[in-house]
């Protein structure tokens, strides 16, 4: 496969940057197609669970990526759990989800892991998807979350500076853990404020998403 086409599943226009420059760094190979619908994510934050409107809308999108002759598709947001599930069960072609690669790594590099998100309704879904890896790979691993909306809030706004701020200073939380993930593919872009402030490795979801995909793809 000279030149394969990867879809990026977006449900926020905030994830857009930050994977196609883990693309442009670790794998420019592909050709990649941005597929966007920014009410998902507002959507999403207006409901307590994952209704099964959301899961068929965010569903459909995928079959739109295989109609436009996707080989594979990376979904970017982590608040869509069991709707990529069913485009995993569905679909003819690798479906990533955002953050398996993340927690392969992260529970390779110890059992006390903590995940900082922005982002407070997609942290149910991530922690649940966290708890069923742990149990399938059998790893001895615990998960704490902290939320900094915050965060989220100034990233909307256009202040990407505030946002990793607002992350690197609950550095003070984290140094007890032996790795730390940044839950969402927006928040990679703290990777440098928050990883500065402290000795564990700071994990970000579009890296491994892209190493991940690349092994997929090229076998």
């Amino acid at each position: 496969m000279a030149q394969p086409r990867i879809v990026l599943l977006h449900a926020t226009p905030v994830a857009v940057d930050p994977v196609k420059a883990a693309f442009a760094e670790l794998w420019p190979v592909p050709e990649l197609v941005n597929l966007l619908d920014d009410s998902l994510s507002p959507d999403r934050a207006r409901t307590e669970e994952l209704t099964d409107d959301l899961v068929e809308r965010f569903a459909a999108l995928g079959r739109y990526a295989l109609s436009a002759g996707a080989d594979a598709i990376l979904v970017t947001c982590s608040a869509f759990g069991p709707a990529i599930e069913k485009m995993q069960r569905d679909l003819p072609i690798p479906v990533l989800k955002p953050n398996e690669a993340m927690f392969h790594a992260a529970v390779a590099g110890g059992r006390n892991i903590a995940m900082v998100a922005t982002f407070a309704p997609s942290v149910p879904t991530m922690e649940a998807e966290f708890e069923e890896y742990v149990q399938q790979t059998g790893a001895d691993a615990r998960l704490t979350t902290i939320v900094v909306e915050a965060a989220m809030t100034a990233l909307r706004a256009g202040d990407a500076d505030t946002h990793n701020r607002l992350i690197a200073e609950r550095a003070g939380e984290l140094g007890g853990f032996d790795t730390v993930m940044l839950a969402h593919f927006s928040t990679s872009r703290a990777l440098p404020a928050l990883s500065g402030r402290l000795a564990a490795p700071v994990l970000s979801a579009p890296g491994a998403a892209v190493t991940r995909l690349r092994e997929l793809i090229e076998g």
